[in-house]
């Protein structure tokens, strides 16, 4: 790999985006395709384009042919992180759950009588307001947010924190009646209803779920599927 190749990847690694390394195995060239350029020319609707695309959604690495040519691809994915407002019990079911599907998650929650690290052995906790926390947490577009205190005093900035950062999900735990709240409160903040409507409240899937762990399972379900069903 060229030097050049190597320091723009380290760039997109450290700055948690997206990128696939396209090899010719036949030349042994390599050049890095950046998720931002997937949407735009040369690349939209080629073949390279769309198994690029293809590799970040799946965050998978593998062989495509291109125009004749051998090409392996090779995704660069950051880690998905779940930041979660809440050391609720929702919270404790979902941690070892997105501990075995590969997924990071932070606790924030002031409370602490809550926020423990007992109680929370397989993730990062923050007993401090997300105020003073979210910035040094620093969501982004690879950071699912989901706000599960039903408290506006801690799930309210980090629904601003996420929205503003692209989050690929957000989703707040609620009944449409908290959530018609939630959503007076935003607006009064200067949201608009386009960026309102990517979160998903009621959070998780509409599976029936009753008890915390199934709750829990819901609410990773559509975690994964906003994931791998975006480009």
């Amino acid at each position: 790999m060229k030097l050049d190749v190597l320091c723009a990847l380290n760039i997109e690694k450290a700055a948690r985006r997206a990128c696939v390394l396209a090899t010719d195995l036949a030349t042994g060239d390599s050049h890095l395709i950046r998720a931002a350029e997937l949407a735009a020319a040369p690349l939209t609707g080629t073949a390279l384009g769309e198994a690029a695309a293809a590799a970040i959604r799946q965050g998978r690495s593998g062989m495509a042919e291109i125009e004749g040519r051998q090409v392996f691809l090779t995704a660069h994915i950051p880690p998905v992180r779940l930041v979660v407002t809440g050391a609720v019990h929702i919270s404790q079911a979902l941690s070892p759950m997105a501990r075995q599907v590969g997924f990071d998650m932070t606790i924030i929650d002031p409370r602490t009588a809550f926020a423990t690290t007992e109680r929370f052995p397989e993730a990062a906790v923050i007993a401090e307001w997300p105020e003073e926390a979210l910035p040094r947490v620093r969501v982004d577009a690879y950071t699912a947010f989901l706000a599960l205190t039903h408290d506006p005093k801690i799930d309210d900035p980090g629904l601003d924190a996420a929205l503003g950062a692209k989050c690929f999900y957000i989703g707040a735990l609620g009944s449409r009646k908290t959530h018609a709240g939630r959503v007076a409160r935003l607006k009064a903040r200067g949201f608009a209803d386009s960026d309102i409507a990517r979160i998903h409240a009621p959070i998780g899937l509409d599976i029936g779920a009753v008890s915390p762990a199934e709750i829990a399972v819901s609410i990773l379900a559509e975690v994964i599927e906003a994931l791998r069903k975006s480009t």
